[in-house]
C-alpha cells in the first residue's frame, strides 16, 4: 500500500475535524477556542496541497475533499459565528420576525459555498485570487466576536457597532459579496528578491505586521479589509 498518497487526504480530513471542533466551541460561545481551531484548520488546508504536489499524488478526490473540508471550516463556522453574534445582539429577538433574523448570518455560508464551487472550475486563479478566499473571510468574521470581547470595555463605539443587527447583516452581505466579486487580489508570493517588483507586497506585509502587533484581533479584521482595498487601488491606479 502506498502510504504517501493517503497523507494529503488525511491532512484534509484533519482540517475538517478542526472545523467540527470549532463549531462545538462556537455553540458554547467560546469564540477564542473556535478561532484557534479554525487557524489550525487553515494551516492544514495549506499543507494538504503542499504534500500532494510534493508526493505527486494530486488528483480529483483530493480536490473534492479539500472543498468539502473548507465548506465546514471556512463556510459553516463563520456563518454560525455570525448567527451567534446576531442572536446576542442588543435587540430582543424573541418575538415576531426578529426571531428568524439571526439565521441571516448563514448568508456567509451560502456565499462561501458558491465561492468554493466556482473556484474549482475557475482556471484564472492559479497564482492569485479573484474575490476574497474563504479562509481570509473566515478569519475576518471570527475576529469580530473577539474584538467585541476584548475592546468593548474600552470603546463604546465598538460595542454599539458590533451589537447592532443591521450592521451585522451588512457585514454578512458584504462577506458573501466580496468572496464572489470579480476583484483581482494581488498575489502575496515574492518571486523576485528586489523592492521594485515587490513594493506592494512589502508595504502590505509591513503594515499588516504592525496592525497585528499593536491591535491583535482588531488588527486581523483591518488587515483583511486593507488587503481588499489595496487590491482595488492597485487594479485601478497602480497596475500597468
Amino acid at each position: 500500500m502506498n502510504i504517501k498518497k493517503h497523507i494529503p487526504n488525511t491532512i484534509t480530513l484533519l482540517n475538517l475535524l478542526c472545523g467540527c471542533i470549532a463549531l462545538v466551541y462556537t455553540s458554547n460561545d467560546r469564540f477564542e477556542m473556535a478561532f484557534i481551531f479554525v487557524c489550525l484548520g487553515i494551516f492544514l488546508d495549506f499543507f494538504d496541497g503542499f504534500f500532494a504536489r510534493l508526493f505527486k499524488v494530486a488528483g480529483p478526490l483530493g480536490l473534492q475533499l479539500d472543498s468539502l473540508a473548507d465548506m465546514v471550516t471556512s463556510g459553516v463556522v463563520p456563518g454560525f459565528v455570525m448567527f451567534k453574534m446576531m442572536l446576542s445582539s442588543s435587540v430582543d429577538m424573541s418575538e415576531g420576525y426578529l426571531q428568524y433574523f439571526p439565521y441571516l448570518g448563514f448568508i456567509i455560508t451560502l456565499g462561501a459555498c458558491f465561492r468554493l464551487a466556482k473556484f474549482n472550475i475557475d482556471t484564472r486563479q492559479t497564482d492569485s485570487f479573484i474575490g476574497l478566499p474563504t479562509p481570509a473571510n473566515t478569519l475576518f468574521i471570527l475576529s469580530l466576536p473577539l474584538v467585541l470581547e476584548y475592546y468593548s470595555a474600552e470603546s463604546l463605539m465598538v460595542l454599539e457597532i458590533l451589537t447592532e443587527k443591521w450592521v451585522l447583516l451588512l457585514i454578512s452581505l458584504f462577506s458573501a459579496y466580496v468572496m464572489n466579486a470579480e476583484i483581482p487580489l494581488f498575489a502575496l508570493k515574492i518571486k523576485k528578491f528586489n523592492f521594485k517588483d515587490n513594493a506592494l507586497q512589502i508595504v502590505f506585509l509591513t503594515i499588516s505586521v504592525l496592525l497585528l502587533f499593536f491591535l491583535q484581533y482588531l488588527g486581523i479584521a483591518l488587515v483583511i479589509i486593507f488587503y481588499v482595498l489595496l487590491s482595488i487601488i492597485n487594479n485601478k491606479f497602480l497596475k500597468k
